[in-house]
């Protein structure tokens, strides 16, 4: 017998709980902003990237704040979704 099990999506950056370490597995762009992509990657989220989600404000839990590499940043929730991510 064969498995018909679905593979279960890597979560996004803004699916992480608070503390969480990963590393960057891909960054897309949304239609509604296609620079935001470029942008992120510019800052450093690159695949294999070290990220870790510190914090959320509160309440709302918007914006988040991220270390990717060694710097830190505030991303809004939307932004943070463009990062899929692989659990460490």
């Amino acid at each position: 017998m064969t498995s018909t099990a679905a593979a279960v999506p890597a979560p996004t950056l803004d699916q992480l709980a608070d503390g969480v370490s990963a590393s960057v597995r891909a960054v897309r762009s949304p239609a509604m902003a296609v620079d935001w992509g470029r942008w992120l990657a510019e800052i450093g989220f690159l695949p294999g990237e070290a990220v870790t989600l510190l914090s959320r404000a509160r309440p709302g839990g918007d914006p988040l704040v991220v270390r990717v590499g060694q710097s830190t940043f505030a991303l809004r929730r939307a932004e943070a979704a463009c990062v899929t991510v692989d659990l460490a």
